[in-house]
């Protein structure tokens, strides 16, 4: 099971995501982009019960 996020823009080139256990990381677009690419990543092995990455 994946941790849970919410994001805010703070300005046009960085965002702020929060996570569910406090946590808390601000990130411009291309570490948001990467970001959110692993995320994805993560929850489709999760679903699958496969590794995808490796």
């Amino acid at each position: 099971m994946g941790i849970g996020f919410n994001m805010n823009r703070i300005n046009p080139n960085q965002t702020q995501v929060f996570f569910e256990d406090g946590r808390y990381e601000t990130m411009t677009d291309a570490e948001l982009e990467k970001f959110l690419s692993e995320a994805s990543l993560s929850e489709r092995e999760e679903e699958t019960g496969q590794d995808l990455l490796h």
